[in-house]
């Protein structure tokens, strides 16, 4: 069974190497550049057209639970499950939402902006040395042009529906997208809004449940 992910904000399928997938056939969609005033809604049907499948499975970190949220708003045949993520601009804390009438992202250097993103890990939360080290690693190597685009994105991100097609996994303690905000259907005790990391064994034993019933 094949089932398609989707990573967070700077993010690349190595986020997803602490989880056991041994029981699909994971695919790991790469970021596309975007084009000039892109919305998110738009993006993500660039990237649904990527994947063949006609009644696909999408699996979404975070940003990219946006995107699997927005890909299975367009199309019921779209079996979405997301991540330390929200499904519509309500469930994005008040802070985040101030960004977008002061987006100082815009503002300043793409050098700042990675420089910044270093500093994200209060609010995303890896705790294990292994779990640090890699995300420090991704941090380094994300591309700040298409930061500064998605962070633009999501904070103009206005959806308010949210698709029956949609299955939502949070955590307790996520710092970033709290969980007292969102309305989940699957909670994970603990768990921060890097949990596919430090709580990798819980993620992927719900993901199987999920999609597995009876293994």
């Amino acid at each position: 069974m094949k089932v398609y992910f989707i990573a967070g904000l700077g993010a690349n399928k190595r986020a997803f190497q602490f989880m056991d997938l041994t029981w699909c056939e994971p695919v790991f969609i790469d970021w596309q550049q975007p084009l000039p005033n892109e919305t998110l809604p738009q993006y993500a049907q660039r990237l649904r057209a990527l994947i063949p499948q006609v009644a696909p499975i999408i699996v979404g970190v975070s940003f990219g639970g946006m995107l699997a949220t927005e890909m299975a708003k367009a199309d019921d045949k779209v079996n979405a499950i997301i991540i330390s993520s929200n499904k519509t601009a309500a469930e994005f804390p008040a802070s985040l939402r101030l960004w977008k009438y002061f987006p100082v992202y815009k503002w300043v250097p793409p050098s700042v902006v990675k420089i910044t993103g270093r500093y994200s890990k209060y609010f995303v939360g890896p705790d294990g040395k292994q779990q640090k080290k890699l995300f420090q690693l991704i941090q380094s190597e994300a591309d700040p042009v298409f930061t500064a685009w998605a962070i633009g994105a999501i904070l103009n991100w206005q959806n308010s529906t949210v698709p029956p097609n949609v299955v939502h996994i949070h955590g307790t303690h996520d710092r970033l997208l709290p969980f007292k905000l969102v309305k989940a259907h699957h909670i994970i005790p603990n768990g921060k809004h890097i949990m596919i990391m430090d709580k990798a064994a819980e993620v992927s034993a719900l993901l199987k449940q999920l999609l597995v019933p009876g293994m």
